[in-house]
């Protein structure tokens, strides 16, 4: 899971809002290149798509994930991380207010 914090970091104060701001984040950009989201989904379904590899991290919230290719909702209550592959969909339902942090990979 992640850090309680990062630091020597720079932040990209325009959030990311998508759903009519009912999912928002905001872009964390470390000294290595790399890059994270920090985020609040609020309760809703929803649909995104990857262009590069992610892990989720869940720090607080209930929700379940469809991955790509599975017939299987994963539940997630508290804390839990999933992987999507680049170039895909995952479906979310969001059962609580969620907090979560996204990595984003070239692997």
């Amino acid at each position: 899971m992640s850090q309680a914090q990062f630091d020597n970091v720079s932040v990209v104060a325009k959030a990311n809002v998508y759903f009519d701001g009912k999912v928002t984040s905001r872009t964390v950009l470390f000294q290595d290149g790399t890059r994270k989201t920090l985020g609040i989904m609020m309760p809703g379904e929803y649909e995104f798509g990857t262009a590069q590899k992610e892990v989720m991290e869940i720090l607080a919230g209930e929700l379940t994930v469809l991955l790509p290719g599975s017939d299987q909702w994963i539940s997630i209550s508290g804390t839990g991380e999933f992987t999507v592959p680049a170039n895909a969909s995952f479906k979310l339902k969001v059962a609580e207010v969620t907090d979560y942090v996204c990595s984003y990979l070239d692997a």
